[in-house]
């Protein structure tokens, strides 16, 4: 067996030991006063409520899909064992992408007490409780990730003494699982969060004029509770999907090299990489507190210093697996994975240029905000639209660059060694490049809920001024943040894409070399490197492909109007308290935050079905359709167009999303600093018409960056997933 590979078990149990001590190390800061600790408690006991009943609802339909799985995939392959070894990886991947979610959320609505109290000391240790409370899940979610698909790969490999050729096929289930639970996850939380936030922003800030996060709105602790199942539960879900799925993308791209060579290195690099990631990145986010003067004008210098010691420490350990692992034409893949880490960084300027309030398009979607709201929507729309051309620039030229680059590599004497499959692992190298560094995107990540809970409990329990000046701050902070990790996910979403779509047809030719049957034109498939063209002047491919990414479109529309849905019934609910219940405004009556919880987890419930069968379900129907009604080869074609040009639109529509709604949301903040000034020079203040524009936008914006957009990045994923494990089910 490879020596280099003791990296992999290695690095996941010291990612796992790393979470802990930082756990260790958040838990016992100061916890704040005893009005704080009730406010905290709160907040814990309602993500704990939603957690619990969300993940009931998603157990039922993943035990469901894994007997679904295991026998059709049992009755294709003519083989029970392996439609149970499909099952089993399907349901492993659930379980873990279950428990990601849970870890997410449980240390970050521990971190967020500790985090207000830390803010009414200094702006150094707010920083340090948030960033590290974040690392905790984004640990853990790496470690989960890594030691879930190398763990199931060893045992069926190890144990049940399956080919090397054959295990990444089998354990492909678990990035399936993985992305089932994370699109439901996501999409669950997302809607709750941003029901909760349309709810409280619209009658709190606009209508009865009290501020953010002020105890006398009824929904201001299902706001508080939504930033934990969203964007740490639902996020956290998301990315181990991410990682998990391209993982094993890469690997199954190894196997058409393995096979010209004999070698296992090709299949086993994925994790080595991974291994080293984790490895550097415990290393930057070490040195963030030793970075931090306290007196950084802006808190994300000191993040951003962390990430570049983290992304240099990777280099260094690119350089070493690729010189043990990949041969003499090694440096033609770390300079592939140069590519993969080139364009994480690409993407974290993107994202912090499109959503920081420092730059050109935020301040021009603030300007706009004093003509109304129409404005501000008609500019942030614009802003959005805008963002796709860079992100389609930047991820065009990294699959190009990295592909030319794998293609020069002279893998070994091989008349069937063709340099398309070189090619292919390049940009699988540069994708897992862009991954190595993912523990620290999503410790970032958890930052942003982290310090907006923060700001909240401080509001609510009337910490001093100065303590919500640096929450506030923080908070803004933690809007880029969380934008740079959708940008992220959209990037490596981006590169997998290409990697799982050749990954898809590997599994077509796959199926073809075992039957020995020809395609429909007479072409024998010999080989895993063997080129598969698809062919879109085809008509079910065209088609597949309109199909694909009306998908898109579809999704983001049931996903968008279900906040709506959810959004009125908070409305309705915290409107209805204020006006039976004068004693509310006046601050002598304690609004019933448990009621609007309730009314917030049961909509969000409701509402992710329809959304989430749909994804499910579209590829089957499509693949089905044109297996039966045009024969032959239609139907797994039909499923390439959809895949390939449905992933296409999702990524773009997803940047579109995300960028537009974080632009929104920090040009609502840029005029709450006080940056925003009349044409007398005097800074325009919260509660004026420019203001109420501004919160408008943001209203807009909370259901296209905190639910659509993100549910897209797992939609891409599911797809490619879905789409493998089922591919025999598309050919006649």
């Amino acid at each position: 067996m490879l020596a280099i590979a003791w990296v992999i078990p290695v690095a996941g149990v010291a990612a796992v030991l790393f979470s802990l001590w930082l756990a260790s190390n958040v838990l016992r800061r100061d916890t704040g006063t005893p009005r704080m600790q009730e406010i905290a408690g709160m907040i814990f006991e309602g993500a704990n409520a939603f957690l619990y009943r969300q993940y009931r609802t998603i157990a039922v339909m993943a035990a469901a899909t894994t007997i679904i799985i295991g026998v059709v995939v049992g009755v294709l392959d003519e083989s029970l064992q392996v439609g149970i070894l499909t099952g089993v990886a399907f349901i492993t991947g659930s379980l873990a992408s279950g428990i990601s979610g849970f870890a997410g959320m449980y240390i970050s609505v521990r971190s967020n007490l500790r985090c207000a109290a830390a803010a009414q000391k200094s702006l150094k240790d707010a920083i340090t409780i948030s960033l590290r409370g974040g690392a905790v899940s984004g640990f853990l979610i790496t470690a989960f990730s890594l030691l879930g698909v190398s763990g199931i790969y060893w045992f069926y490999s190890w144990v049940l003494n399956k080919p090397v050729d054959d295990v990444p096929f089998l354990i492909v289930g678990f990035g399936f699982g993985a992305s089932f639970v994370a699109l439901f996850a996501q999409l669950g939380g997302g809607i709750y969060t941003k029901a909760a936030d349309v709810g409280a922003d619209l009658v709190g800030k606009v209508e009865a004029g009290i501020p953010e996060d002020d105890p006398r709105n009824a929904a201001v602790v299902a706001d508080l509770v939504g930033d934990n199942v969203g964007d740490c539960a639902g996020r956290g879900a998301d990315l181990f999907e991410s990682m998990s799925a391209e993982n094993i993308g890469a690997m199954i791209l190894g196997v058409a090299i393995f096979e010209a060579t004999g070698k296992i290195e090709w299949v086993l690099f994925p994790l080595v990489l991974r291994s080293f990631g984790i490895l550097a990145t415990m290393a930057g986010l070490i040195a963030v507190p030793f970075l931090t003067t306290g007196r950084e004008a802006n808190a994300m210098q000191p993040l951003n210093k962390g990430y570049f010691t983290a992304i240099a420490l990777c280099v260094g350990f690119l350089a070493l697996a690729t010189w043990t692992m990949m041969g003499t034409s090694w440096y033609w893949f770390f300079f592939c994975g140069l590519v993969g880490l080139a364009t994480a960084l690409a993407f974290v300027f993107i994202t912090q240029y499109y959503t920081s309030g420092g730059w050109r398009p935020v301040q021009e979607i603030a300007h706009a905000s004093k003509t109304g709201p129409a404005t501000n929507i008609i500019v942030g729309t614009a802003v959005g639209f805008e963002t796709t051309a860079v992100t389609a620039i930047c991820v065009g030229s990294a699959l190009v660059i990295s592909f030319i680059l794998g293609s020069h590599a002279d893998v070994v004497d091989l008349p069937d060694m063709t340099t398309f499959s070189a090619g292919i692992f390049g940009t699988a190298v540069a994708t897992m490049g862009m991954l190595m560094a993912a523990a620290y995107i999503l410790a970032m990540d958890t930052f942003g809920p982290i310090t907006d809970n923060a700001g909240g409990i401080n509001e609510m329990a009337g910490a001093p001024p100065e303590a919500r000046d640096i929450t506030d701050a923080l908070d803004a902070v933690g809007n880029t943040t969380k934008a740079l990790t959708k940008g992220y996910a959209v990037g490596s979403a981006a590169l997998a894409a290409f990697l799982l779509f050749s990954a898809y047809l590997d599994k077509v030719k796959q199926h073809f070399i075992d039957s020995g049957e020809p395609l429909s034109d007479g072409t024998i498939v010999t080989s895993l490197s063997q080129n598969l063209p698809i062919d879109l002047a085809k008509v079910e491919v065209f088609v597949g492909g309109l199909l694909g990414v009306m998908l898109v479109f579809l999704f983001s529309s049931l996903a968008i109007r279900a906040v709506g849905r959810a959004a009125a019934g908070i409305i309705e609910e915290v409107r209805r308290q204020f006006r039976e219940n004068p004693g509310i405004m006046a601050g002598t009556i304690r609004p019933d935050y448990g009621r609007a919880v309730d009314i917030t987890a049961r909509a969000a419930l409701k509402e992710m079905i329809a959304p989430g069968l749909l994804v499910v379900g579209a590829p089957v129907v499509v693949g089905l359709l044109f297996r039966f009604a045009r024969g032959g080869d239609a139907g797994w074609e039909a499923v390439a167009g959809l895949l390939m040009v449905g992933t296409i639109g999702g990524i773009i529509m997803a940047t579109f999303l995300n960028n537009g709604g974080g632009a929104w949301d920090n040009a609502k903040k840029f005029i709450e600093a006080g940056h925003l000034f009349d044409d007398n020079g005097v800074a325009i203040a919260k509660g004026t018409p420019t203001h109420a524009a501004a919160v408008v936008g943001d209203t807009v914006g909370d259901p296209f960056k905190d639910t659509a957009g993100p549910s897209l990045h797992v939609l891409v994923k599911l797809l490619s997933t879905i789409t493998l494990v089922l591919a025999p089910l598309f050919i006649a």
